[in-house]
């Protein structure tokens, strides 16, 4: 059946892990960008202002110098009255376009700068009233239809004059802050725009990275329990180092795994089912033939236990395939191979009356389980047992190669056709020529083959220039190639 899966709509897609993983981005990216254009701002509104109190400053500097020095620089004569004083500093500046000038005498405005001013300030009676009122020098801060004003007003006089006179300097502070502005502006416009292009470059990115990661999770949703052969293409992982790519990895691996664990447990019904059908076919009929005689009876019984215990080894034969394909199978331990030689001799002798013997001694120690290799040479020698005749002579050795160990039982039976060579290490395969036939469920080599596998080596099949067979289990002479 195939799996239709949902479409991705707009709601579903705004929330998937790329599209938070993008907000969460846009977020902290928009309060940085934030946090900078607002401290950009401050920071410049901070310098206007010392750069306007340094200009106020300027000019109260000038008036002093002017005051101090008690002549018009015009016509060289001392003041008279404070208003010549004010009006000859009036003329000596040229105030900007967001600055202008004024003098008060006795409170009342008596003249201004030239230039025409954004908005009169001498027009305003409560500034007025303000300015007269300064106790002189310091800057003062005023509201106005025009915006914020700085000011300063600073009491002036001439000695032995009358009156009493005010300088007024002021800036239009707003109206100098739209440079500051336009800034700020140019600025968040700017940021606006790398922003919208990180946005993009990001949703882009997102979907590379996290590609593995919809591999992986549309890879489950095609799983099922008939196919595990869906893997993640691992040339999408665009990053082949990163921890998304090691997932799709480790994903893959998994499944390598699941697959061969049902492979297995299909391969063990199978079989099982294969090979238990005629033992349980006999039993059947027995039980059904069996009549009321007691010799009858016990004849059927026998041969029923006979089937039961064939079984019996067949399941346990199988159980044990299939545990050799999982970790843990093989105990590995430094294995003196001489003593282990003498050993599978010792019980190979219970298994026939032949003329064992021990052929050849390699010396020295193995990285293996001593269990499973006496299993497998104890195996091998069963199978010698059985193509041999009483008297017969059975070889047990070993020999050391380069970079291997080499574990041998060699027989001196009729061998092993050319045309079955290729096949008697299959399950349930049994030689059609032999001369004596098992009754075993031809599992034997199969379980050799998987415990030398088990320890990273083979088993094979030679023909000696005597003839009969020789079964040689290969094992690196290494504990680096022993599988735990």
């Amino acid at each position: 059946m195939t799996e239709v899966r949902p479409r991705r709509g707009p709601g579903r897609l705004l929330r998937s892990t790329r599209a938070r993983l993008l907000a969460v981005q846009l977020l902290l990216v928009v309060v940085a960008l934030g946090g900078a254009v607002g401290a950009t701002r401050q920071v410049l509104l901070e310098r206007l202002d010392a750069r306007i109190d340094r200009a106020l400053a300027v000019q109260v500097a000038e008036l002093r110098a002017l005051a101090t020095a008690g002549t018009d620089p015009t016509t060289g004569r001392p003041f008279t009255d404070v208003r010549a004083l004010l009006a000859a500093s009036l003329a000596r500046t040229v105030p900007g376009p967001n600055e202008t000038e004024l003098a008060l005498v006795d409170g009342v405005p008596s003249a201004r700068s030239s230039r025409q001013p954004l908005l009169r300030l001498d027009t305003d009676p409560a500034l007025v009233t303000r300015f007269a009122a300064s106790a002189g020098g310091d800057v003062g801060v005023a509201g106005t239809a025009r915006g914020e004003v700085r000011y300063v007003a600073v009491p002036v006089t001439v000695p032995g004059a009358p009156g009493r006179g005010t300088f007024v300097a002021a800036v239009f502070r707003d109206a100098e802050a739209r440079e500051v502005g336009d800034v700020v502006r140019v600025l968040l416009g700017v940021g606006l725009a790398a922003l919208a292009v990180s946005a993009a470059v990001a949703w882009v990115l997102a979907g590379r990275l996290l590609r593995p990661v919809r591999l992986v999770r549309r890879a489950a949703a095609e799983i099922t329990d008939s196919d595990l052969s869906r893997r993640i293409p691992l040339a999408g992982a665009q990053h082949g180092g990163d921890d998304v790519a090691e997932l799709a990895r480790t994903f893959n691996h998994m499944l390598d795994r699941l697959e061969a664990g049902f492979a297995a447990q299909r391969r063990f019904v199978d079989d099982a089912g294969h090979e238990l059908r005629t033992p349980l076919t006999v039993v059947s009929g027995q039980l059904e033939l069996m009549g009321d005689d007691p010799a009858e009876r016990a004849e059927t019984l026998e041969v029923v236990h006979s089937e039961l215990d064939r079984m019996a080894r067949i399941v346990n034969d199988l159980e044990l395939l299939t545990s050799s394909e999982r970790a843990g199978f093989v105990r590995r331990e430094r294995v003196d191979v001489d003593l282990l030689l003498e050993e599978v001799l010792l019980k190979a002798s219970t298994l026939g009356d032949r003329a064992w013997a021990v052929e050849a001694r390699p010396g020295g120690e193995v990285d293996g389980d001593p269990q499973r290799l006496t299993q497998a040479l104890l195996q091998l020698a069963a199978n010698a047992v059985q193509h041999t005749g009483p008297g017969d002579p059975v070889w047990i050795g070993g020999r050391r190669g380069s970079g291997t160990v080499e574990l041998w039982v060699r027989d001196s039976g009729p061998g092993v056709p050319a045309d079955e060579r290729d096949r008697v290490f299959e399950r349930f395969a049994r030689g059609r020529s032999s001369a004596r036939r098992s009754d075993g469920a031809g599992l034997g080599l199969s379980i050799v083959r998987a415990i030398a596998r088990a320890h990273s080596g083979d088993v094979s099949l030679h023909t000696p220039t005597g003839g009969g067979a020789e079964f040689r289990i290969t094992l690196p002479d290494s504990h680096r190639g022993v599988r735990s």
